[in-house]
C-alpha cells in the first residue's frame, strides 16, 4: 500500500502561499530524503534505480531546482507516482460547462468576449 503522506496535500497547500519558490524546493526535497531514508536507500541506489544522475538527486533533496522528468523519476522510484495524483487532481468541469455540452466532450477553448473574429 502507497503512503500518500508523501505528498499531505493539506499541509503543503495551507503553507503554499505564504512560501517562496525555494521554500518551497526546499520542503519537496526534505521530503524526498526522508522518504529515501525511510527506505534504508543510499543516494546512490535511488539515482541508479530512479535512472537519474546522482547529481541531480542531491540537487534535488537539497531544494535545488531539478527537472520535472527527474521529479517523476525519483518519485516512481520510490514507489510513491500515485501520490501525485492526490497532489494534482483531474480537474472536473464545470457544472455551467456539462449543461452547455449536454454529455459532448469538450474540444477547445473559448475565446475571450470582445476579442473573437468577425467575418465581414
Amino acid at each position: 500500500m502507497l503512503d500518500f503522506s508523501f505528498f499531505p496535500c493539506q499541509t503543503i497547500a495551507m503553507n503554499m502561499e505564504t512560501m517562496s519558490d525555494k521554500a518551497i524546493l526546499g520542503e519537496l526535497g526534505s521530503r524526498l530524503q526522508r522518504e529515501r531514508l525511510n527506505r534504508n536507500m543510499t543516494q546512490a541506489e535511488l539515482a541508479l534505480k530512479a535512472g537519474v544522475s546522482l547529481r541531480s538527486l542531491q540537487y534535488l533533496e537539497t531544494g535545488r531546482a531539478c527537472t520535472l522528468a527527474s521529479l517523476i523519476k525519483i518519485i516512481r522510484a520510490l514507489g510513491n507516482l500515485a501520490a501525485l495524483d492526490a497532489f494534482f487532481p483531474e480537474p472536473g468541469m464545470s457544472p455551467v460547462q456539462l449543461a452547455r455540452l449536454k454529455g459532448r466532450e469538450r474540444q477547445r477553448a473559448s475565446s475571450p468576449v470582445g476579442k473573437r473574429g468577425k467575418k465581414g
